[in-house]
């Protein structure tokens, strides 16, 4: 039973409640319209203290879609975090007006502070570059959606892994299932944190770290692209030195397979050129289309809407 409960980190739910958001997306992903008054007199707040734009509107979308309202903010200059009120205060104020807060926030673990001050459920849109679970459920219904189930595939991803929150969830995640294979592929400065790898090894998944794409590609079912994130760099002169070290073209494709599905969570800078946008392996506009689904979904089961 989901009603009630917060999502901030992908164990905070089992496989088989995971299952029940992803069954109830695809069927809304079939025909939406049937959900379009299941929310009438629910409201969502969305507190955004880090900039966003496919996050905050789908999930603004997704309420909307439902018939519900959506009250918040998409900077926290707007809100009283500027004249110093401290998270506790403002989540313990929007649980007076809303039912249920969706909050990205640049600091790791603020979510987790915010749920620990309320009854009412919280989804973490992103913590710094700690996690994203709600970009992991977009994922996860994607592959899916182009591959039927999770299990027995190998994903490579590839650019930013040490401060790529995507990842880390997705990693996590993933690594529940039987016969998963991760690729990893980045420049050695940006390599998965030792967080996430102790916990790859402590559930046998089998992996390994590389610093070349084109010589993998072929054996990937999925490639998740990642953008450097300059956000998360102390150093400007580091940034630019490690922006471009990938780039998927038109002529890397040509090295994948034929049903080597590429995803990326955007926004992306210049790590995927535009030459690939119109190859059908590229499925990342998809991927956002499918994001606003899942959280119709998941909006659903924490307010234990059927």
């Amino acid at each position: 039973m989901l009603k009630g409960k917060s999502l901030i980190d992908p164990s905070d739910f089992s496989k088989e409640e995971f299952r029940e958001i992803f069954d109830l997306a695809h069927e809304i992903a079939k025909d939406p319209l049937k959900y379009k008054k299941s929310c009438e007199d629910k409201i969502l707040a969305t507190l955004f203290f880090e900039p966003s734009t496919r996050t905050r509107f789908s999930f603004e979308a997704a309420m909307l879609r439902l018939g519900g309202q959506v009250i918040g903010f998409s900077e926290p200059n707007s809100s009283s975090v500027a004249k110093g009120e401290s998270i506790a205060d403002t989540i313990r104020t929007v649980e007076n007006y809303a039912d249920l807060a969706v909050m990205r926030h640049p600091k790791e673990g603020a979510p987790r502070v915010a749920v620990q001050s309320v009854k009412f459920p919280v989804i973490n849109a992103g913590d710094g570059g700690h996690l994203h679970p709600t970009q992991t459920l977009t994922d996860i219904l994607t592959i899916e959606m182009l591959k039927g189930s999770v299990e027995n595939k190998v994903y490579g991803f590839c650019g930013d892994l040490k401060f790529g929150r995507t990842v880390h969830s997705l990693i996590k995640f993933l690594s529940n299932y039987d016969g998963v294979r991760f690729i990893l592929v980045s420049p050695e400065e940006l390599t998965i944190p030792e967080y996430v790898r102790e916990e790859i090894t402590r559930k046998n998944v089998p992996f390994i770290e590389v610093d070349k794409l084109k010589e993998h590609l072929k054996e990937m079912d999925f490639l998740y692209m990642t953008r450097v994130q300059r956000e998360r760099f102390f150093n400007e002169e580091d940034y630019i030195r490690l922006k471009d070290s990938f780039i998927l073209d038109a002529e890397k494709m040509k090295h994948a397979g034929p049903e080597t599905y590429i995803l990326h969570p955007l926004p992306r800078v210049n790590e995927i050129s535009i030459d690939v946008d119109d190859d059908p392996r590229a499925q990342y506009f998809n991927q956002a289309r499918n994001g606003m689904y899942v959280r119709m979904a998941l909006i659903l089961k924490l307010l234990g809407i059927k």
